[in-house]
């Protein structure tokens, strides 16, 4: 679990300096990866709003529990602000997609890899 959260950590780092070197102003949740009610990261720079979500992930699917999803997707009318799932694997580039692509099963939503590389954007498109 430990290397896990390490992982998560070292993610949202990279994507805190890679935003914030871009203009950005980013914010950083306090207890993201144990704490499932706010994004991982919130990034602002002018009319451009981004919550996110950080996964990485080296299977071809992510899955995320039903309740989790609900919590996003409440999270993301409250506040207007556009709610992304950030997507890394090893050696392999971002790929970030709003949370209504996720696909809904029987116990929980699933977006695969390959339907996540058709619909989602790379970093420099997010700038």
């Amino acid at each position: 679990m430990a290397r896990a959260y390490s992982k998560g950590a070292r993610v949202e780092r990279e994507l805190l300096h890679f935003f914030s070197g871009n203009g950005f102003e980013v914010v950083r949740s306090a207890g993201s990866g144990v704490n499932s009610l706010s994004p991982d990261l919130l990034v602002f720079r002018h009319a451009r709003q981004y919550a996110i979500e950080c996964k990485a992930w080296e299977k071809p699917y992510l899955s995320f529990e039903k309740e989790k999803v609900a919590q996003m997707k409440r999270w993301e009318e409250r506040t207007g602000i556009t709610y992304l799932i950030a997507w890394k694997q090893n050696r392999k580039e971002w790929l970030f997609f709003p949370i209504h692509f996720l696909d809904e099963q029987e116990k929980s939503f699933t977006i695969s890899l390959s339907k996540a590389k058709l619909i989602g954007q790379k970093l420099d498109d997010l700038v």
